[in-house]
């Protein structure tokens, strides 16, 4: 495996949005009127599985150590954030609990607090693999809420499909958290044409005993090997016709910014929830911005161009918060994925983070 620093199309943003340097203080909106309360911080693109949608087996060119932010440079950021009014910080990766720090960096970035005094809320999303050994500290340094990514039940399709025989280790790590006091608790599958399309009730009902909300992923072009077929794609409308088979489904109202939509089962109190970023975008009311495991802004997941923070944590001056402003400023209406122009970005999932 090398090692090697990686930036992509980074560009100067200073020079391309004066519209920035018009809204320097308040909150962090955009040209659309979206207002930006959710900062995704990607602490490694290291996993300790191969998911066959996101990363080779072999091969991977990680990022150079030198590139990955320090703690300090983590809450650098995130503390401006919050100032900026950034109210919810989600740990991702790669997979988070790779991070020999991970402790700590809850611990320090459950400290912020926004403009009003009010204390940020820091959420993970991880595998699951490490979660029952680390979970207790995890919670005593302020760790808000879990999303536990899970695509199969079966252990030999879990095996084909991560590479990886840890099946147990993932269910141990969500019977860990389903005892913890963290909810709601989420756990996340891909829906994959031919692999998992057959257990999506299966799913369901796995995290409903678990006081858990099963949320079903369409499947994105984030793979490394930019292999993403649409016509290989479960759609929205497919998982909810399955689901259908088994409960009643009704829309729950008020989704706002949230990724997925919710639907309540038999009238509940459960709920399943469907993320159809590709059928049914939800780009109108996108409140996230990204940052990825070596300093690099994102304003969209599907973007192409990046906004470089090293240089600016690094000692070679300029602004953590105009770069922040200048990130939002330039954030386009949609990822346009049915657009024919439509470029898949360089990086894989796991480099962008999730």
């Amino acid at each position: 495996m090398v090692a090697v620093p990686l930036t992509l199309a980074t560009r100067p943003p200073e020079r391309r949005h004066a519209d920035a340097d018009a809204a320097a203080s308040g909150p962090l909106v955009d040209r659309f009127g979206r207002v930006h309360r959710d900062l995704r911080v990607s602490l490694t693109d290291r996993c300790s599985l191969r998911c066959t949608y996101c990363m080779p087996e072999q091969g991977n060119e990680w990022l150079a150590r030198t590139s990955i932010l320090t703690l300090d440079e983590i809450v650098r950021v995130a503390g401006t954030a919050a100032e900026c009014g950034i109210t919810t910080f989600r740990l991702t990766g790669g997979e988070p609990l790779l991070r020999t720090d991970i402790v700590e960096v809850v611990r320090r970035l459950a400290a912020l607090r926004t403009p009003s005094g009010e204390r940020v809320e820091i959420a993970m999303t991880t595998n699951g693999i490490r979660l029952r050994e680390v979970l207790p500290e995890l919670v005593e340094a302020g760790l808000s809420r879990l999303n536990i990514s899970i695509d199969t039940l079966d252990r030999e399709r879990f095996l084909a499909l991560t590479r990886r025989d840890r099946l147990d280790d993932v269910l141990d790590g969500i019977a860990a958290a389903a005892a913890s006091g963290l909810r709601p608790l989420k756990l996340n599958a891909v829906a994959m044409r031919g692999v998992n399309d057959g257990e999506l009730v299966d799913l369901v009902e796995f995290a409903l005993a678990h006081d858990a909300q099963m949320r079903f992923i369409e499947q994105m072009p984030l793979d490394a090997g930019h292999t993403w077929d649409r016509t290989q794609m479960v759609t929205r409308d497919e998982i909810l016709t399955a689901l259908a088979q088994r409960w009643t489904l009704a829309a729950v109202p008020g989704r706002g910014g949230a990724p997925a939509e919710r639907f309540v089962l038999d009238g509940g109190p459960a709920t399943v929830g469907v993320i159809a970023s590709v059928t049914a975008p939800f780009c109108g009311d996108c409140d996230r911005l990204r940052l990825t495991a070596d300093g690099q802004l994102r304003n969209c997941l599907f973007s192409t161009s990046e906004y470089d923070l090293l240089p600016v944590l690094r000692g070679s001056g300029g602004s953590v918060e105009r770069m922040l402003r200048s990130c939002v400023a330039g954030k386009l209406p949609g990822h346009a994925i049915d657009d024919p122009s439509f470029l898949q970005p360089a990086r894989g999932m796991n480099a962008i983070g999730g």
